[in-house]
């Protein structure tokens, strides 16, 4: 892979990009390109570098989509000769084989906030295997966060998330500094359809002077409900690291499905 292939591929994969790596796994006879030749394929069809060109390399794309809705990875084998009954036309003479891998972009967090507790609950995330992304108007308090976070500061809570490409696994938490920050991103979040987890930390004093604001502008119940705030689990968390596990905890727990009970308890009941 070339350098400049592999930096675009690491660019994709932090902006959480869909994307799938082609590589020539293996070639027989004459083919247009050599085994370990490579190529990105975008969920729009796009992509960079080759792996030959023409209508292999088409056929390649079309299958690099559909692993992309699938998410698993494919080893395929081309016929470039007359002789297969599965060939296109191709006349080079040989077979490449190719693995055809969707690139997992694993579970997302974006917290709207830079402070203590968004380093912490970030920190946990990554360690976790999860993406993360701090959304975060103060420049300088991005400078400690991990070369891993992708960290934006040039662009509004509320714009960031109402534009932004929601998928399944994603979550969005809102720990900014202010109630009005958080106000106003929580109002763009509950626009936006596609925001899998919305949490919001706070007092529940906080949360329902916010919840009470944005039922003043017509917000109903039903879209409140998709909140949860305060967010995290009830362990009597205090500092950074703690409410970090709270938060990471009740995170999981509803992605997954599980019930968050004490798995002592499952093995007394079984």
């Amino acid at each position: 892979m070339t350098d400049e292939l592999l930096e675009e591929l690491l660019r994709a994969r932090k902006a959480r990009t869909p994307c799938v790596l082609a590589t020539v796994a293996a070639t027989i006879g004459s083919v247009p390109r050599e085994a370990g030749s490579k190529m990105l394929v975008y969920d729009d069809g796009t992509g960079s570098g080759t792996i030959g060109g023409g209508k292999f390399e088409a056929l390649v794309v079309e299958d690099s989509l559909a692993a992309l809705r699938t998410g698993k990875p494919q080893l395929k084998t081309y016929p470039l000769h007359e002789a297969s009954e599965c060939s296109f036309g191709a006349i080079c003479g040989g077979e490449v084989t190719v693995l055809i891998e969707p690139q997992n972009l694993n579970t997302s967090v974006t917290l709207i906030g830079g402070g203590h507790c968004s380093r912490a609950i970030a920190r946990l995330a990554g360690e976790c295997g999860m993406h993360v992304t701090v959304v975060e108007d103060r420049a300088a308090m991005l400078d400690g966060f991990s070369l891993s976070v992708l960290t934006i500061s040039d662009v509004p809570a509320p714009a960031f998330i109402a534009n932004r490409r929601w998928a399944a696994g994603d979550s969005l938490l809102l720990v900014s500094r202010n109630h009005e920050l958080d106000q106003a991103a929580l109002a763009a979040a509950i626009g936006v359809e596609g925001v899998p987890y919305i949490g919001m930390m706070g007092s529940r004093r906080k949360v329902r002077h916010v919840f009470d604001a944005l039922r003043a502008t017509g917000v109903t119940d039903a879209q409140l409900s998709r909140v949860h705030a305060p967010l995290g689990l009830d362990i009597g968390a205090d500092s950074p690291a703690e409410i970090a596990v709270s938060v990471i905890a009740e995170l999981l727990k509803v992605q997954r499905g599980r019930s968050g009970e004490h798995l002592c308890a499952q093995v007394s009941a079984s």
